[in-house]
Formats: structure tokens, C-alpha cells, sequence
């Protein structure tokens, strides 16, 4: 890993509670599709966040998800905002991960993330979009609620560039005053999956999200044909 400094381009607000971040970083980085980097607070406190753009961006892009006044993530916003006033940089460590994109494989992709996760599958699919991959893509997005969505059309156009993919996004629970706003699939997003598509066999599949989540969904995707050597996720080195 490069440990680099960046400039903050800017800190906008995705909905009320994810930020997105651009970094302009002092020297070229490369990494690949979905890996991530540590977020430098001091030489002991390093925290990991998915890099939501592509390796072939000018900039890094990171969308972080901070629910909870003073909480890890929120830290980090507040570091951000503070070197922003101050016209200061910030510093990062980069890459790390070992659930990158395989870019050898031709195998179909499976790419579902829930939350914030979707940085992480972001970067694979603005990727191969560039890439014009020829491979068949699933990319499935799930949310407990539609005010947790955001650049569901942004997401939409840039998949629309690949000739064999499609865009799923999935409300957990929508309420009466979403429902007339809302024609697209509810529940839970690997349910989703698992309904369109007979077997996972042939898949590459990548995961992004809780914890605990991506530990149900990969006992459930192994019933459903998936291939342990074929699914990556970054939390299965934790779980």
C-alpha cells in the first residue's frame, strides 16, 4: 500500500445520512475494481472505506454512511469537513482488499451490495461500463427504504452502457406514502435475486454490506447453486 495525500474536491450530502466524497489524490493511484482504502485519522487509527469510482478516474470517490452523531464514520466526516475549511488535505493509505474484480474471468457477474455497500460494486460496474464489457451483469441494490436511495438514475444510465446488464434496485419496506412513488421489486434484495435467476452456477458473485448480512446471504446463495470459490466479498475474512 501508497500511503498518499489528497485534496478534497467536495463533501455533498446523498441523502441524510451518506455523504459522497471526491478526493483528489497528489499522485496517480492504481488499484483495482473493488478494493478499498484506509482512511488515515492518526498512525494508529486507520479505517477502511470502498472506493466507489473506477480505477480510471482522476478521482477517488468514497460514499460513507454516518447514522450516529460521533460515530466511527461520522468522525471521519468531521475530519473531512474540518481540512475542507481549513484548505488542508487528508491522507490515505492505498489499496487494500482481496475481493477485487477478477478482470480474467468471462464467468457472468453477480454484483449485489445493500446500503453503502454499493460503493464497492459502483466501482466494478462504472468499470466495466469503460471496459465495454460483453459479459452477462446482474447488479442488484438493496435499501430498507426509499428515502435511503440515491443516483438510482445516474446508476441506471451507466449500466444502460453495457450491452448484457441490468440494474435491480430493491426497497426493503416501502410505507402507503412510498408506494405510489415506488413500481419497482420490495423485500430483501438477495430474495430478489434468487427469484430471477434459476441457478447460480455460472456466477462470479460479489457481495458488499453488513456484516451479518453477507454471512446469510452466502449460506443461502450456496443452496442456490452459487460456488464458494466463485463469490468475493471483503467480510468473509471476518465472518
Amino acid at each position: 500500500m501508497k500511503t498518499i495525500s489528497c485534496q478534497i474536491v467536495s463533501l455533498t450530502s446523498l441523502t441524510a445520512h451518506v455523504f459522497k466524497v471526491l478526493l483528489k489524490p497528489a499522485e496517480k493511484v492504481d488499484f483495482i475494481a473493488g478494493q478499498y482504502l484506509n482512511f488515515i485519522m492518526s498512525d494508529k487509527d486507520k479505517r477502511p472505506f470502498s472506493i466507489a469510482s473506477s480505477p480510471n478516474s482522476d478521482l477517488i470517490e468514497l460514499q460513507i454512511g454516518a447514522f450516529v452523531a460521533d460515530s466511527y464514520p461520522m468522525q471521519v466526516i468531521e475530519r473531512i469537513q474540518s481540512a475542507q475549511a481549513d484548505d488542508k488535505s487528508v491522507t490515505i493509505e492505498i489499496p487494500s482488499g482481496k475481493a477485487q474484480l477478477r478482470t480474467e474471468s468471462e464467468r457472468p457477474l453477480l454484483l449485489l451490495a445493500g446500503g453503502t455497500g454499493f460503493s464497492y460494486i459502483k466501482s466494478m460496474f462504472e468499470y466495466l461500463a469503460e471496459q465495454n464489457s460483453q459479459r452477462h451483469i446482474m447488479v442488484y441494490w438493496g435499501l430498507r427504504e426509499l428515502a435511503a436511495a440515491y443516483e438510482l438514475e445516474e446508476t441506471a444510465a451507466v449500466i444502460a452502457k453495457l450491452p448484457h446488464a441490468n440494474f435491480i434496485p430493491v426497497i426493503e419496506n416501502i410505507d402507503e406514502n412510498a408506494s405510489e412513488k415506488w413500481q419497482g421489486k420490495t423485500g430483501l434484495v438477495h430474495q430478489a435475486a434468487m427469484h430471477d435467476i434459476v441457478s447460480f452456477e455460472p456466477y462470479d458473485i460479489y457481495l458488499a454490506g453488513r456484516f451479518e448480512m453477507v454471512g446469510a446471504i452466502r449460506s443461502d446463495f450456496v443452496e442456490h447453486g452459487a460456488l464458494v470459490e466463485h463469490m468475493y466479498a471483503d467480510a468473509f475474512a471476518f465472518i
